[in-house]
């Protein structure tokens, strides 16, 4: 199976460099060459265009930061479509949006090619050494077709619906998440400002009920050590998919207020100039409107409570 790759940021040089540790071949573009050397350096080729990758490719493989992006490789005289063989497969591991995906694929369909949604979760760390979640959406011979190269790049890959339904997973778990991350850090910001130590106030929370489930451990090396440069998810990257997580409650007619909360504080977070700084930063606003210092406790203390507790 020849394969094509485009994207090669933080999550898409980990995951085809999996395709390529495999033994696949494979081809792969981005808007910057010089992000593909390390692969070419292996042995991956290299394609001018995406309608060049997708000409000698079975499967292609997208990894791009928004909705626009993944529309941007499909339409134009160099794109994706103007190359697609018919019976090719096209996996984009990005983050979308519903109706982007649902309409990729009603087009792509006409044309004899098969579009899945595979967003993926687990981070640069979890694409590196492929200990990724990936949630796809589509036709299941499609799937099956390419489940061997989904799970050279992720342990934890499967097809968990129509297509659209991996999206669906996937705004639903990071707007979760973010809202719990908020609340987390808005409680703590209450407890630490009511005369609390952060750590001793982060230890007695995690042995309660809630605790104990492990829920609050998302925060512990970024925003509770005060550790958020570099990052390791883009703020502007998290805005965009809680975006659109709380776009699709209001699709569906079903009310997020506190996901719209989590939304709007991002919102306030990127419009400080804070967009390429880590996700949690937009926690620092839980501090600032408190009057407190933002919270900055050493990560090796940090790890005593998490081994205690």
């Amino acid at each position: 199976m020849e394969i094509g790759f485009i994207g090669l940021g933080l999550m898409g040089s980990g995951m085809a460099a999996n395709i390529l540790k495999a033994g696949y071949p494979l081809t792969v573009h981005d808007l910057r060459k010089e992000a593909a050397a390390p692969l070419i350096e292996k042995g991956a080729g290299w394609a001018e265009t995406p309608a060049a990758l997708a000409s000698s490719s079975d499967l292609v493989l997208t990894s791009l930061p928004k909705p626009a992006d993944v529309e941007g490789v499909m339409e134009g005289p160099n794109s994706l479509t103007a190359g697609f063989r018919k019976g090719a497969v096209w996996l984009d591991l990005s983050t979308n949006a519903v109706d982007v995906v649902r309409r990729i694929h009603d087009r792509l369909g006409e044309r004899g090619v098969a579009f899945l949604d595979a967003p993926v979760s687990g981070g640069p760390s979890g694409a590196a050494s492929g200990k990724l979640a990936i949630w796809v959406g589509g036709d299941a011979a499609a799937f099956n077709k390419c489940r061997p190269v989904l799970e050279a790049m992720a342990d934890r890959a499967r097809r968990v619906g129509a297509i659209g339904a991996g999206t669906i997973a996937k705004l639903v778990h990071n707007t979760m998440a973010t809202t719990m991350n908020h609340a987390v850090a808005e409680m703590m910001t209450v407890g630490v400002k009511a005369g609390m130590e952060p750590l001793e106030l982060y230890e007695a929370i995690r042995s309660g009920a809630m605790g104990r489930m492990r829920s609050f451990d998302n925060v512990h090396r970024r925003w509770l050590a005060g550790n958020l440069d570099p990052p390791t998810f883009e703020l502007q990257l998290l805005h965009k998919d809680v975006t659109l997580g709380v776009e699709l409650a209001r699709s569906v007619n079903a009310p997020a207020p506190l996901a719209t909360l989590a939304r709007d504080d991002l919102t306030e977070a990127l419009n400080r100039g804070w967009g390429k700084r880590d996700a949690q930063s937009a926690l620092l606003l839980k501090q600032e409107r408190a009057g407190l210092s933002p919270i900055a406790e050493p990560l090796d203390a940090i790890e005593e409570v998490m081994k205690r507790s």
